[in-house]
Parts: C-alpha cells; structure tokens; sequence
C-alpha cells in the first residue's frame, strides 16, 4: 500500500480535487476519511456520487479507517487521502501509516486563527498537531490548486 496524496480540505472530495489533483495523484482509491460524511447515508452518497469513474472509493469514519490500514486491507494499492482535519492524518500516523507529505487545501475555518492561506487558517491546536505530525516525519505544505506555489507550513508556523 502506498499514499500516494493526502490533502486536508474542507469540502473533501471536489471540483479542484476531481480535476487537478486526482489525475496527479496516480492512486487507484480515494479515501475519504470523515465520521460526519461517513455516518450520514445521504451526505455518503453525495460523495460517492461525485466520484469519478475508474477510481474505487472509501467513505468510511476515522476509527475504521485505523483498523482496515492495521489489517492491511489496501495492501497493494495507491491511495489519495482526503480528510478535514490534521487529527485524522495524525492518528493514522500513530497507527503506522506512511504519509510521505500533507497539503493543506482549504479549511472550514476562515479569517479566523492563524492564517496559512487565504483559503486555510488553523486553531492552535491544530499547530500542535502539524508539528507533531512534523515530528512524525511527515511534510506539511499549504497549497489550494495546483496553479500556486507550495509552501512549507514551518515557514508560516514555528
């Protein structure tokens, strides 16, 4: 198994996600890591309609997300993590997955706390997770679309 792209985004799977970063990706499934989405029939099925052909799917909570990557469930497979919060990637590290890089998209929080983007400002506590998971070895850039620049999220947080 192999993640091949983990981005936090507010709206999860979308438009710029569909068309710029997928067919970037190479991955074979997008994951979309979410209790709220996963636990809603009809918001589950929004997702998965918005899907594209040629790409299996998970739409699943984060505590099955743990359990299918400690069961190996996706061995062999590249995947495109999609999540809304930097929670979701750091628990899936401590579980033991290998996430090479996170972008930061777009988040629900705007104009307000710290602010990486004009599309993605942070909590302090989501900080603290960020340089955990920095710790972890994971790289953190903040990057909306393809068409701007990455940068390096610790040369906007210390």
């Amino acid at each position: 198994m192999k993640i091949t792209m983990a981005r936090i985004d507010n709206r999860l799977l979308h438009g710029i996600v569909i068309a710029q970063y997928l067919p970037r990706s190479n991955c074979q499934r997008i994951m979309v890591i979410d209790d709220e989405v996963a636990l809603d029939p009809k918001k589950k099925e929004m997702m998965m309609f918005a899907k594209p052909n040629g790409y299996a799917a998970s739409i699943i909570p984060l505590q099955k997300a743990v359990e299918n990557f400690k069961a190996n469930k996706y061995e062999g497979q590249r995947i495109f993590i999609l999540a809304k919060t930097p929670h979701v990637f750091l628990e899936l590290v401590k579980a033991g997955v290998k996430i090479p890089e996170l972008m930061i998209g777009a988040t629900d929080r705007l104009n307000e706390g710290i602010k990486l983007s004009n599309r993605a400002f942070i909590s302090e506590e989501e900080a603290e997770e960020y340089r955990q998971l920095r710790k972890l070895g994971v790289a953190i850039i903040v990057q909306h679309a393809p068409s701007v620049t990455p940068v390096d999220l610790f040369k906007i947080i210390h």
